[in-house]
């Protein structure tokens, strides 16, 4: 992580631009062995972000939970009532670790996330119900409610926000959703200080997703330049452009936004700008670098949530530098190549969203099913247990 301390890590000097890292990934043994406190102090993590593909990785396929699902399972716990009891406690932990984080930077940063269930992502109703929820049993200052940027998502955002809950924005893969976004923050806010609430205490960041926006991008242009004329040539010279394109032009928005008069009306009552949070940034591509989605996107009052591999690669060799300002003109134009070339970028991230939930759907109900047959197996190691055994020779 450090040379002896002699060096300062490159993730760490994120912070001296303006960027917080944080941490895409939690697994018990990370919180109880002291890693994540490690990574606080030599990596200047300010965060960790939490998902259901996280979750199963974490809870299906390694030893850790074993004892405490066979422990629940005993007492009558069902498959997703089992999950959310090791999941809250999990970021619990993390936000209790992180809690010093968040004294120490005034509010600021120091916060863990945890996704409501991708389930209720087209149901707005439901989403707020069930952050509420989580929100009361979580008991931490320091939690961010994750909730999807669909319609349904927005409208939760805003609800949530006015309550002074703080959310963590996902599956954010457009402009023009980020100005929606930004809209319901606003408006929430707005509601929220007319209703009492402290906002300073209300954080939310919004996650703009990268790698997947230039998996699908990039299919696309392969299969122009593959016909080997003028228009495939130029296809070709913008592959791997797109994500960061977008994220470049969205941070153009955002700095527009905080500058607007509403935003400003809001401010002077110590409300904080909601943070655009890079997501998705382990490279998918070998052919880019493995801290592709770092080194481009590095500025001021932004989150960068790596996973553990992408941590590790920039901790070896990233080369910290501002590259994210005064870079809308050249960000604006790539896009408006792109749509010369006949994408459909308002499509292309329409499908990702909901690809983005399934993807998130998927491993939920993989994990849930995972527990129901270990739920099953506890019960039936107890029943075996405890039947009576016949004396030799009776």
């Amino acid at each position: 992580m450090q040379d002896n301390g002699t060096r300062k890590s490159p993730v760490k000097a994120l912070l001296d631009y303006g960027q917080s890292p944080w941490l895409d990934f939690i697994q018990r043994g990370l919180l109880a062995g002291g890693g994540l406190e490690r990574m606080i102090s030599q990596w200047g993590l300010r965060g960790l972000t939490s998902n259901p593909v996280i979750f199963e990785k974490a809870i299906a396929h390694t030893d850790e939970y074993a004892s405490d699902i066979a422990a629940l399972s005993r007492e009558g716990s069902n498959a997703e009532e089992i999950y959310e009891t090791l999941a809250i406690q999990d970021v619990q932990q993390a936000a209790d670790l992180l809690l010093p984080v968040y004294e120490k930077t005034d509010r600021a940063d120091g916060f863990a996330s945890f996704e409501v269930s991708p389930h209720k992502a087209n149901d707005a109703e439901a989403t707020i119900a069930e952050a509420k929820r989580l929100w009361g049993v979580l008991g931490r200052r320091n939690v961010m409610l994750k909730v999807p940027a669909t319609e349904a998502g927005l409208i939760a955002l805003r609800a949530l926000v006015a309550d002074g809950i703080n959310v963590n924005v996902t599956l954010l893969f457009s402009v023009q959703r980020y100005r929606q976004v930004l809209e319901a923050h606003l408006l929430g806010m707005q509601k929220a200080i007319a209703a009492g609430h402290d906002p300073g205490r209300i954080a939310s960041v919004a996650s703009f997703f990268l790698s997947r926006v230039d998996t699908m991008v990039d299919a696309e242009l392969d299969r122009l330049a593959a016909a080997g004329d003028a228009r495939g040539r130029e296809a070709a010279k913008l592959r791997g452009e797109a994500a960061i394109a977008s994220a470049r032009h969205a941070y153009s928005v955002f700095e527009e936004f905080v500058d607007s008069a509403p935003h400003r009306a809001i401010s002077e009552h110590g409300a904080r700008p909601q943070r655009l949070l890079w997501a998705s940034t382990g490279t998918k591509d070998p052919a880019y670098s493995d801290v592709k989605y770092v080194e481009a996107l590095i500025g001021p009052r932004t989150v960068n949530t790596m996973p553990l591999q992408t941590i590790r690669a920039y901790d070896d060799h990233g080369k910290p530098q501002l590259r994210l300002t005064g870079q809308a003109g050249d960000a604006y134009a790539k896009l408006q190549q792109l749509g010369e070339l006949g994408l459909d970028l308002d499509d292309i991230t329409e499908r990702l969203l909901h690809q983005g939930i399934e993807k998130f759907v998927k491993p939920y109900d993989s994990l849930i099913t995972s527990l129901e047959v270990a739920r099953r197996s506890a019960l039936a190691t107890r029943n075996v247990a405890a039947e009576p055994r016949l004396e030799r020779g009776a």
